[in-house]
């Protein structure tokens, strides 16, 4: 199949302490948030300088992607559109067809599927769609990668050297903790976010034969009356301080790069809680732009560039579609919320 061009999609974070706020205004915009959750928030990108390290590794990606297809003959343009800061998907959109791209294929920096990991960034792009009119340039989005054998290979390296960073007392029998961003249970009780995170970890262990893991969640930010994914990474750490477990290594499996709820929440928060009750904590890398990512990126746009009959996935959970079904996960209902975009089905 023909495309002009690849855009990779992402969250975006700020690069500056005078972006911290209007990043954050773009993120919780109609959720509910609480002021105070807000400005809490903001003084975790003020303890680094207001920096996030996404825009810069996806920057790097983006390069890497092209120079990877270029060296398999593939000259295809690669450009980085964000939902929360520059450039923004509606720019580069509009710049695309500026450019007479018409045919774009979409590669989403999550590997798992729920609304706002997945069909928000779809109707994200059908809304700056919208804005530039009929004649705007249409998009394919590549399949998650939860299952993808290059994700699990590189999360499992990452793991296994952390493991090797434990007394060497607990390596023989390391206790894995796996964490994913937190989410409404709205949510995910209308997507497949939950399963997919539990196999993506349990294919991790299996190829590490580590027996002893969990799935917990962090960097949940509602309103308190709102139930959401639990349990939360700083409450299990008790829980297995409580049943004698001396040392974990922490894998933030939800996250393909160290954004900001990696860096506080992770290596901040949770390591100084571990430090508190007198645990042995290492925290795993994210993959980032590892060469077994950047292969595993290149590999999935060459699918749909060269329609590859296989889908090349591992585990118990199909790779279901190429194309979201029109109701796939869902947006919660929200009192007073405007009806989400209706998401064409010929989009993926």
């Amino acid at each position: 199949m023909k495309y002009d061009a690849v855009i990779v999609v992402s969250f975006g974070g700020p690069e500056g302490l005078d972006e911290v706020m209007p990043f954050l205004d773009n993120v919780l915009r109609g959720k509910g948030v609480p002021e105070e959750r807000k400005l809490e928030v903001a003084h975790h990108y003020e303890l680094f300088g207001g920096v996030s390290p996404i825009n810069a590794q996806n920057r790097e990606l983006v390069e890497k992607v092209k120079a990877d297809l270029s060296e398999k003959g593939i000259d295809l343009p690669v450009l980085l559109a964000n939902r929360n800061t520059e450039p923004f998907i509606p720019d580069v959109l509009a710049e695309c067809k500026e450019k007479g791209y018409q045919k774009l294929l979409t590669y989403v920096t999550s590997g798992f599927s729920c609304y706002s990991g997945c069909r928000q960034y779809r109707e994200n792009l059908m809304t700056a769609q919208a804005g530039i009119g009929p004649d705007a340039p249409t998009f394919d989005k590549i399949r998650t990668f939860f299952n993808h054998p290059l994700f699990i290979e590189v999360v499992s390296e990452k793991v296994s050297e952390a493991v090797d960073l434990l007394p060497e007392d607990d390596q023989t029998k390391p206790h894995v903790v796996f964490t994913a961003h937190s989410i409404p249970m709205a949510m995910a009780n209308t997507s497949p976010y939950v399963e997919q995170l539990t196999e993506a970890a349990r294919l991790v262990a299996e190829r590490l034969e580590i027996s002893d893991w969990d799935l917990v969640y962090q960097s949940r930010s509602g309103p308190p009356s709102m139930p959401w994914l639990d349990p939360d990474i700083c409450d299990h750490l008790d829980d297995l301080k409580a049943k004698g477990i001396p040392s974990v290594v922490v894998s933030p499996l939800g996250f393909v790069s160290d954004h900001m709820e990696v860096l506080f929440d992770l290596d901040l928060e949770a390591r100084d809680h571990a430090a508190k009750i007198g645990m042995n904590y290492v925290r795993a890398s994210t993959p980032g732009n590892d060469p077994k990512m950047v292969e595993m990126v290149v590999e999935l746009i060459r699918e749909r560039l060269e329609d590859w009959p296989e889908r090349r996935t591992i585990g118990r959970l199909p790779a279901k579609h190429d194309v979201c079904p029109e109701n796939c996960c869902p947006a919660m209902k929200r009192p007073g919320a405007r009806t989400s975009p209706s998401v064409n089905s010929t989009h993926s």
